[in-house]
């Protein structure tokens, strides 16, 4: 693995030289619309250019969406890559975010036509879709059809595309793989989902450049190691040999200046007395909203979010604050994303939903309300306000209980210091395993050798140990079927003589219900009373 440090702030000349790399038109388009590139874009273009496999971190604002797709669309522009079948294929965590990168991209590309048609010169048609839990049916079919030279899509909906032999069709030319935030799930076994997942395209589409764009992460070796994998050198009787993918990490060396407040109400007598607590904690989230333009506060569920819009917009005419969150219709979502980019909103009260990198406009200030669970989560949500490079990112801590208060004072020093913990991927989860194995006998036989071997390529499994495999094997083969599980009814068979595994019928289909690694909750639709239209959804242990 290759480390280099990204120095900031750029130089023009330097950034003349890396818009060198592209297509005239498209250079000329950056500087016309963009500006000079960043440090980040400088330092990442030229080793993108080169074919290698990068890790870009730097502070928000910095560009690192647009560095990883500018290439990969020069490509396109310039027939480099063929068009006609998806090339790139963008994964984050987040619906929400995914729908907000289609509209960033159709943009440019819109501006590009528009330069290279005043040149004479022609343009390609670049198609861009979203494949997500919230693609309508008749635009999964259309997918198919045609499918986009760019997808955008989430670990699980990458997962069940693998599973089906439509979902595969569109995988088997792929170019780039760009993960997105991939930080937010490295530590989980969201995260051993979806790199198995990228890990498996090697199979459909050979070698491709894999591009990872963390956030605040450490250590970033880690992540390297985990988004590069490994490559079977040699398959055969013996033991294979696995060569580990190098990953050249870009760091930027910025200095992001914070602007951190640990307050609260002096109207508030007890702390620790939760009916004292939040009418004059509202009071004062209503004077910070009036004083700003425009102002993010983050709660840390979807019930507190719920219940703090409600209190600030009580006894006014309009609404002040708007929700956001996970369980709210992807219609609703959008519109108060897209009416705070436009200044139309004063106030989002928001969960972790908007604590990735989703677009929404200049922010005066961030507002927590209690302290997050993480030091690289606090700082992800206070740099969303100050989002431009160079600019403070102002943010304050409003505990509401006494612990809360010493959780606050801590994490606003460690948020100045950038002492974020240490990231520590999940090593070989079973139930993660008998998913992917699942995934992959569903569509066709798999000599089990064979199996196991191209399962350890990915870094999670590196050190799966064959017992373990057979385990789980022979568990979705119905071994214990008999036992107290009924649950553990066969999804596999195997072929003990051709030492071969197949699926079983109905098994896809219930993979295709599982929902990844997303825990399984009931969800109750919520709809207007008068008009039908749907609101969002409630879990079944709010309902009850």
């Amino acid at each position: 693995m290759n480390s280099a440090n990204i120095s900031d702030p750029p130089h023009i000349a330097d950034g003349e030289s890396a818009l060198a790399l592209f297509h005239p038109l498209m250079g000329a388009w950056f500087a016309d619309h963009v500006g000079v590139p960043t440090a980040a874009q400088q330092q990442a273009w030229p080793r993108i250019a080169d074919g290698e496999h990068v890790l870009i971190t730097a502070p928000t604002g910095s560009g690192k969406t647009l560095t990883a797709f500018l290439w990969a669309i020069d490509r396109l522009v310039t027939g480099a890559w063929p068009c006609g079948h998806t090339s790139v294929l963008y994964v984050s965590p987040l619906r929400a975010l995914n729908n907000d990168i289609r509209r960033n991209l159709l943009t440019p590309l819109k501006q590009l036509r528009s330069v290279f048609e005043q040149a004479g010169e022609e343009f390609p048609d670049i198609g861009v879709l979203t494949r997500s839990g919230d693609t309508p049916q008749s635009d999964r079919r259309r997918m198919l059809r045609h499918p986009p030279e760019i997808l955008i899509t989430t670990p699980e909906s990458l997962n069940l595309l693998l599973s089906s032999h439509g979902g595969r069709s569109i995988l088997t030319g792929l170019s780039t793989v760009i993960l997105d935030e991939i930080h937010a799930v490295v530590g989980s076994k969201r995260g051993v989902h979806l790199i198995t997942g990228v890990d498996r395209l090697v199979q459909l589409s050979g070698e491709f450049q894999r591009i990872a764009l963390p956030a605040t992460v450490r250590p970033l070796e880690t992540v390297a190691a985990f988004v590069g994998g490994f490559r079977m050198a040699a398959i055969g009787e013996a033991e294979p040999d696995y060569q580990p993918r190098p990953v050249t990490v870009l760091e930027s060396s910025a200095d992001k200046r914070y602007d951190i407040q640990v307050r609260f109400p002096p109207a508030a007598a007890d702390p620790d007395d939760r009916d004292s607590v939040w009418e004059p904690l509202v009071d004062e989230f209503r004077s910070i909203i009036q004083r700003n333009t425009s102002t993010l506060l983050f709660t840390n569920s979807r019930r507190l979010c719920e219940k703090l819009t409600l209190f600030i917009n009580s006894d006014r005419q309009q609404p002040t604050a708007y929700a956001h969150h996970g369980a709210l219709s992807r219609e609703i979502r959008e519109a108060v994303e897209r009416k705070l980019k436009a200044g139309e909103l004063s106030a989002i009260v928001a969960t972790s939903s908007l604590e990735l990198g989703i677009d929404v406009g200049a922010l005066d200030e961030v507002v927590l309300v209690q302290s997050p669970t993480s030091v690289s989560s606090a700082i992800q949500r206070i740099g969303r306000a100050g989002y431009q490079v160079g600019e403070t990112s102002c943010g304050t801590l409003f505990p509401t209980h006494s612990h809360d208060f010493l959780e606050a004072a801590v994490l606003a020093s460690a948020i100045v210091s950038r002492d974020i913990e240490a990231v520590r991927p999940v090593t070989a989860p079973l139930d993660v395993l008998a998913q992917v194995i699942i995934s992959m006998v569903g569509i066709e036989s798999w000599d089990i050798d064979e199996l196991f071997n191209v399962i350890r390529c990915s870094h999670p499994y590196r050190e799966l140990s064959r017992k373990h495999f057979d385990l789980v094997l022979n568990m979705l083969a119905g071994r214990y079927a008999h036992s107290r599980v009924r649950e553990l009814k066969p999804r596999v068979s195997i072929d003990r003589v051709d030492n071969n595994v197949v699926a079983r019928k109905g098994a896809l289909q219930e993979l295709y219900l599982s929902g990844g690694t997303i825990p399984d909750r009931g969800y109750f639709h919520l709809r207007h009373q008068d008009y039908n239209a749907r609101i969002g959804e409630l879990d079944e242990e709010f309902v009850w």
